[in-house]
């Protein structure tokens, strides 16, 4: 049986990547936020009776949100994990098991991998050709969760540092809404088959500013979750395609 950690050829990444630069600026690689993420998958999953056996994250970072998806999921089902960085892969070893597995790869480079779900959570805003970075994936798995940060609102445009912040703590470089980000899914050739808004600034608030406008924001999506959205921000849209 081959080992839970493999590696295998790798594309050129942006070097904050591989270098220890997105590293030192995130510790943790969002391992704080993979409770939030794997809970709204599985609600999705339970929303459209899905039940898939084979689940492969793209661009897994540290892991943790597959090792809570195995936690949630049928004790049948096997998860792969794919990155580029060797820094995340190596905080995914103390994770994998024998049905958890790690690449350090870029699936779309894959001869031969197949999968029924994938997972692509929180990265084609870090990619310079996202284009080319969702085609490439598209043939590797039959259903495809994307989980897209809506960086575009008014409040996050009218701010000086709004967008610059998450460029500089994140390495966002592309900036999406709803409706630009469907539509780059669409236009790479995926089919739409449901999504709706994750509440990243309720459940992860912790700055003293981001608590004290949970009420607002609360009130404000209940009454027009859209204009919520696109006005104050803090969202990110889950989406089920293939």
């Amino acid at each position: 049986m081959a080992s839970p950690m493999q590696t295998s050829r790798v594309a050129t990444p942006p070097n904050i990547y591989i270098d220890g630069v997105y590293l030192d600026k995130n510790p943790l690689w969002h391992v704080d936020e993979s409770p939030f993420k794997a809970k709204h998958i599985l609600r999705m999953l339970r929303k459209n009776d899905l039940r898939p056996k084979s689940i492969c994250e793209v661009g897994c970072g540290a892991g943790e949100v597959l090792k809570l998806l195995q936690q949630g999921m049928s004790d049948s089902s096997v998860f792969w994990g794919y990155d580029i960085s060797p820094q995340a892969l190596k905080m995914c070893e103390c994770r994998a098991n024998e049905k958890l597995r790690f690449k350090l790869a870029d699936l779309s480079q894959e001869e031969g991998a197949f999968f029924d779900l994938l997972l692509v959570l929180d990265v084609f805003e870090h990619v310079p050709d996202y284009y080319g970075f969702l085609k490439g994936i598209r043939n590797k798995g039959d259903l495809k969760i994307f989980h897209i940060p809506l960086d575009l609102s008014v409040q996050a445009v009218l701010r000086q540092r709004g967008l610059l912040k998450r460029r500089e703590s994140y390495g966002h470089i592309q900036y999406f809404t709803k409706e630009t980000a469907l539509e780059t899914l669409k236009d790479s050739g995926y089919q739409l088959l449901d999504y709706f808004y994750t509440p990243r600034c309720i459940e992860l608030a912790k700055e003293t500013i981001q608590k004290l406008a949970v009420l607002p924001r609360k009130a404000c999506f209940a009454l027009n979750e859209d204009f919520t959205v696109r006005v104050l921000g803090g969202y990110s849209l889950l989406v089920l395609a293939r």
